[in-house]
């Protein structure tokens, strides 16, 4: 089949590369506003060709979408009125689902459509960053299954299995509030460490002096594209905010033990948070 990759770049990249590896696709078309990444994608082999929009819906049986959020909720419906009344499917890769969902519940081709997020990725962005293998073993959710025609989601399922991913069901509105405490308060918590970092340490000598592997993973998050999470922040913003407001108040309860000189609350606070550990090594 023909596959149309909206955004060759970390995610749609790389999954145009395991398409490509898994003789899972006869042509890769990209699609891209920046020239330079779409030469560039062809210039890596993530995709065979470019086109506009239109030409590459109407040569594909399968569109992915793997663009910013905002761009998604734009897009999608367009799509969707495109290949109306065609068995072509189409996917998004969005790290929100719910106003992307609500953008197209009552379009008439909404069974075309499988709501996508693949678990996986870098803190770099690009063609360039596209990896071969990044999704092996790694978690996709699936959202809002009951929506997707049988014969689409059957195939998707079975394109994402042939990738080596592990396949999970959700709603949109349960995927985004798990989201948002796992991995979106993740990064607005290396974009703020990085950023009182920079506002404290002004010599770059000093921050590398003293920088750790503690620090670096912590902070390694504030290298992300601003384009992907600036609109991943604004369409979670409800549940962003609730996860921000528990957060805060976690911090705040440092900020007073640590100020009253409280070790054996210090201690308590870490030692639940210890917790964690019997879910991570499940």
């Amino acid at each position: 089949m023909n596959v149309s990759i909206i955004g060759p770049g970390l995610i749609g990249g790389s999954f145009a590369l395991d398409l490509k590896e898994g003789g899972l696709a006869d042509r890769v078309i990209a699609v891209d506003t920046n020239p330079e990444h779409l030469s560039r994608a062809i210039e890596l082999g993530l995709a065979d060709e470019g086109a506009s929009l239109e030409d590459a819906v109407e040569r594909s049986e399968l569109i992915i979408l793997a663009v910013p959020v905002d761009i998604i909720r734009t897009l999608l419906p367009m799509i969707l009125t495109m290949i109306e009344g065609s068995n072509k499917i189409v996917a998004d890769m969005g790290s929100t689902k719910l106003a992307i969902a609500k953008g197209v519940v009552n379009h008439p081709a909404r069974g075309r459509y499988v709501a996508l997020h693949p678990i996986a990725g870098t803190e770099f962005s690009g063609p360039d960053a596209a990896l071969c293998g990044l999704f092996r073993n790694k978690n996709v959710i699936i959202c809002d299954r009951e929506l997707s025609d049988r014969d689409a989601l059957e195939r998707i399922t079975s394109i994402l299995s042939s990738t080596g991913m592990n396949i999970s069901y959700m709603d949109s509105s349960s995927h985004d509030l798990h989201v948002a405490y796992v991995s979106h308060i993740s990064h607005i918590t290396s974009f703020s460490l990085a950023l009182s970092v920079l506002e404290k340490e002004k010599s770059e000598e000093s921050i590398l002096t003293l920088a750790a592997s503690g620090f670096e993973s912590t902070v390694r998050l504030a290298k992300s594209n601003s384009n992907t999470w600036a609109s991943i922040f604004l369409q979670n913003s409800e549940y962003i905010t609730e996860v921000l407001d528990s957060y805060l108040e976690k911090m705040k309860l440092f900020k007073k033990y640590i100020n009253e000189g409280n070790a054996d609350a210090l201690k308590g606070l870490i030692d639940e948070a210890n917790e964690i550990k019997k879910i991570l090594n499940r």
